[in-house]
């Protein structure tokens, strides 16, 4: 009414509306109400948060924020609110791969899909992916543990060079220091190559490699990628490389590992995370995460087998997904991927504390 005031009476317009003109003016010398005072401080606090988050934050993030803040309101106000404000979170683009295979000796899958890790440095996984510059492509290759979603390797380079890998690797070993950890990846030419060999051998780490063609063996890095990609990526455009490199860098150190928060980590941050569960390991009469796992011998099938491996704790028992028939040189034509050359698998055994 006020925005048609001087087009129209106003007498008229609370006619066709329905309302008294004395409620009309009552109204407008009204004060905010209780509510309304406390939505205008609460869509304060929410843009400051969502400023933090460098735009990423959608309403539960915000929520988890809020509450770890001391403040409790419901999910659904803070998507009314941030729906008035005119924010919102950032959603997925399309994942353009990166593997490239040359025939080399690819490793045995110790992991079939289940990244599910009970204690830090027990399973790591990696992948490469690309940032797009006015420059040309910079490669970014990662080393993610599997435990806290936290990344403890990274590097960068203007080519995918094995040494991209191995730096990475580096990086992870220098700041973990594990012993038999498993390092999961896809096949691709840089992780199959001799001298990334030749490196897990030498630190005591074993590699580990899902099928070919198949993101899903490898859906833990791709879910990074994916949240880098939403995040970070697609919502800048960098003219360098060295500005990409920046960028990165701050993303992954400055807001990824110490502030992002995950819904698949009750809401905290890889570092908050594992600074939790090392708090709760090393309080008496709590449940210790560090636990040897104790080596499967038998695969759960039908009987005993089954009774065998369901009385120990490990990430050794039968994946959910279903039997696929894979295509080979001996093989018929039945799928894309390839026969793997391998039939025993290794049993994931941790001698790690928290």
């Amino acid at each position: 009414m006020s925005e048609n005031r001087a087009a129209f009476p106003v007498a008229a317009i609370c006619r066709v509306l329905g309302v008294s003109p004395s409620g009309y003016y009552a109204w407008t010398k009204r004060a905010p109400s209780r509510r309304a005072q406390t939505d205008a401080k609460l869509i304060e606090r929410i843009g400051t948060i969502h400023t933090a988050s460098y735009g990423t934050y959608g309403a539960p993030r915000i929520h988890a924020e809020l509450a770890a803040q001391g403040v409790h309101v419901g999910r659904k106000r803070i998507a009314r609110l941030m729906r008035q404000a005119s924010l919102a979170g950032v959603s997925r683009r399309r994942f353009v791969t990166t593997t490239v295979r040359d025939g080399g000796r690819q490793a045995p899958d110790l992991i079939e899909r289940n990244f599910s890790a009970n204690a830090p440095n027990i399973l790591w996984v990696a992948d490469i992916t690309y940032v797009p510059t006015w420059a040309g492509f910079l490669y970014l290759a990662i080393v993610l543990d599997a435990f806290s979603r936290r990344i403890v390797g990274w590097s960068m380079g203007a080519s995918l060079h094995t040494q991209l890998v191995l730096d990475a690797l580096d990086m992870a070993l220098g700041q973990r220091r594990p012993s038999q950890v498993i390092h999961h990846s896809d096949q691709g030419s840089q992780y199959t190559s001799i001298a990334f060999g030749q490196r897990c051998e030498d630190a005591g780490v074993r590699p580990s490699m899902g099928s070919v063609g198949d993101a899903y063996d490898n859906a833990m890095a791709e879910s990074f990628f994916a949240t880098l990609e939403c995040e970070l990526i697609a919502r800048n455009r960098f003219k360098t490389q060295a500005e990409a490199r920046l960028a990165v860098f701050t993303f992954i150190e400055g807001f990824y590992n110490p502030r992002r928060r995950h819904s698949a980590l009750g809401y905290l941050s890889p570092i908050d995370y594992e600074f939790q569960c090392t708090k709760t390991a090393s309080t008496p009469g709590q449940p210790d995460p560090a636990a040897v796992l104790a080596v499967v011998k038998a695969r759960p099938g039908s009987g005993a087998a089954r009774r065998k491996a369901s009385a120990t704790a490990g990430l050794d028992h039968r994946c959910a997904r279903r039997p696929t028939a894979y295509a080979g040189r001996d093989e018929g034509t039945g799928s894309q991927a390839e026969q793997r050359n391998w039939t025993k698998k290794e049993p994931i055994v941790s001698d790690q504390p928290v």
